[in-house]
């Protein structure tokens, strides 16, 4: 696997997922009890905008930076720009935060994260970012096989009943990527099936998603939901128009929280021809 989150940093897909991340996250410790995230496919979980590979491709530009320095009345807005802002007064100002931060950032004392990363340089950075983080293991192994592995979680003899599992792989195998994905939600649900989990994708023609999609709505999950946004029009294959995730037992009320975000996201983000999608493929019942 040649992939490098580094070129993509703070885009307007991560934009995307970061808002909903924070989101889930919020909801989840609204409860006391303690919770257990797994991040499948970890990457270093800290980047620097101005770096060479950011760079390189400057799709930040199009993502994090278009925020500017404007503040935003609508909650789940200005909850992930307050991350960057705590990211970078830990960081330096050209920080952006991948979602090994922000699970640190959102989760508390009692909550517990495993991270996964294949690439060992990858994998040696994240050990380096959280070394001083006891709620936070790093695991250098492939993160579908760690799903059977660490699920269900525990801490100590005691069994953890509540958390999120976020599946964010690189899709160099392009639609091939979502057999395996699918597969390791369908193992998931079946250890841990009270858990929210949430499976990113990339966008290119959205009709080719159909079969996952009807494949996502036959998961043995309570309910699962969809969020999409399209920075311009679906009309070319060549490259990424947008990025969805798809929800799976998400929390109460999460549609509601991020219902005035997308709009404001397709305005902000979005060139001609830019959409937004939230729709239950299963609604909870």
């Amino acid at each position: 696997m040649n992939y490098r989150h580094a070129f993509h940093a703070g885009n307007h897909a991560d934009v995307l997922k970061h808002v909903v991340l924070l989101a889930v996250c919020d909801a989840l410790v609204a409860k006391p009890a303690p919770m257990f995230a797994l991040d499948t496919h970890a990457g270093r979980g800290l980047y620097a905008l101005d770096g060479e590979m950011s760079r390189r491709t400057s799709e930040a530009a199009g993502g994090v930076e278009a925020f500017g320095h404007q503040a935003f009345s609508v909650p789940a807005l200005a909850r992930y720009l307050a991350a960057v802002d705590a990211c970078r007064a830990m960081h330096g100002r050209h920080a952006y935060p991948g979602s090994p931060w922000l699970l640190a950032h959102a989760l508390r004392d009692q909550d517990r994260i495993a991270c996964c990363e294949l690439q060992p340089a990858e994998a040696l950075a994240l050990e380096r970012t959280f070394s001083a983080d006891k709620r936070v293991v790093v695991h250098a192994r492939d993160g579908y096989a760690a799903i059977p592995a660490l699920l269900p979680p525990r801490h100590g003899q005691a069994r953890i009943a509540r958390g999120l599992v976020l599946v964010d792989p690189p899709y160099e195998a392009q639609l091939a990527e979502f057999d395996a994905a699918i597969a390791a939600l369908r193992t998931g649900l079946r250890r841990w099936a009270q858990a929210c989990y949430m499976l990113w994708y990339p966008i290119k023609l959205r009709r080719t998603l159909q079969p996952f999609q009807r494949r996502a709505a036959d998961l043995p999950a309570q309910s699962a939901l969809v969020v999409e946004l399209l920075v311009r029009r679906d009309d070319s294959p060549l490259r990424m128009n947008g990025s969805g995730l798809l929800l799976l037992n998400p929390p109460w009320q999460l549609q509601q929280a991020l219902a005035p975000a997308l709009p404001v996201l397709c305005e902000l983000l979005g060139e001609a021809g830019a959409s937004w999608r939230m729709e239950w493929l299963r609604p909870p019942a």
